[in-house]
């Protein structure tokens, strides 16, 4: 984790508590961490998810890992170091997002658990739901999609310390959810995630 840098500074409380912005909203505020190789579907589900819940009348926010590279994270590569600031800068927005009140979807390839249960515990001290995503698909398969094609040009020796090529991926031992994008569709991807979050009173059913 980082270290904090910064001297006298302290924490300001205010005076708007989670209950009263859960009720102004008429919904809870919650991480759903999407993780999964490049190409498993994490951002397409994403997307559907996010459309979804706004036509429903929730409040939602949809953070891609791409996205967030083009502005917050743009000083960061792809070394394990990077990735794991990555990966803590955009669980403390995550944060701070469920803690506003919104379902704060996140969809980052995160392949490294202790970077994933960092942002776990974030959200635990916060006292947020945090729901960990396993969007699953066979390497075969992703490479077969290979929107951006990535893995062409990693196959190639053109982009080093590719997630499944030549770095590792580690799998979610205890997540949440686990879709499998190889074979399920989208509509059923979303629905295993609307009923989850209704399951758990995030959001009606």
């Amino acid at each position: 984790m980082a270290e904090q840098v910064a001297t006298n500074i302290t924490w300001h409380d205010g005076e708007v508590t989670q209950e009263e912005r859960q009720k102004n909203l008429g919904q809870k505020g919650c991480t759903l961490w999407m993780t999964g190789l490049s190409g498993s579907g994490k951002s397409t589900v994403a997307v559907a998810l996010e459309q979804v819940l706004i036509q429903r009348g929730h409040h939602a926010y949809r953070l891609d890992g791409d996205n967030v590279r083009h502005g917050l994270n743009k000083n960061l590569g792809f070394s394990a170091e990077d990735r794991a600031e990555n990966i803590r800068r955009i669980g403390e927005v995550a944060k701070l997002f469920a803690d506003a009140g919104l379902v704060t979807i996140t969809s980052f390839i995160s392949p490294y658990a202790a970077d994933r249960d960092n942002v776990r515990e974030l959200h635990a001290a916060g006292e947020l739901p945090f729901i960990e995503v396993y969007v699953d698909c066979t390497l075969e398969e992703a490479e077969k999609r290979d929107p951006k094609g990535l893995y062409k040009k990693a196959r190639a020796g053109e982009i080093k310390g590719f997630t499944g090529i030549d770095d590792p991926y580690e799998e979610p031992a205890n997540a949440e959810i686990h879709i499998k994008t190889h074979e399920m569709s989208v509509e059923e991807s979303v629905q295993t995630l609307l009923d989850e979050l209704a399951k758990r009173g995030i959001i009606s059913a």
